[in-house]
């Protein structure tokens, strides 16, 4: 929405992505030493619901909004320049990366 009309499609995706997964580190940067200390077990766990609940919420979100079924797994093929594979992938490993970087397992 801001960034595509600026920079153009082919760039604003992948820099969108990029932008998201920052947000999704500086979120866990802060958050995840709320949960204090834990095993790599109970980080990948929670990494895997947020991610299961992040596909959830997008798929039901854009049912709602009319986009179809097929539109949405289009956003999950990366050839077209989208990374929201990657994006998703990340939000299930970031809990364990933060936390391993703080030093809590």
């Amino acid at each position: 929405m801001f960034i595509n009309p600026l920079i153009g499609e082919k760039y604003g995706q992948p820099l969108s992505g990029v932008l998201l997964c920052l947000a999704i580190f500086i979120l866990c940067w802060f958050c995840i030493p709320k949960i204090g200390r834990g095993t790599a077990k109970t980080y990948l766990i929670i990494g895997l619901l947020w991610m299961i609940l992040t596909v959830l919420f997008e798929t039901g979100f854009g049912l709602l909004e009319g986009i179809t079924f097929a539109d949405l797994i289009r956003a999950y093929d990366i050839t077209t320049g989208n990374i929201w594979l990657l994006v998703v992938l990340f939000t299930g490993f970031a809990p364990f990366f933060t936390a391993k970087t703080r030093k809590l397992i």
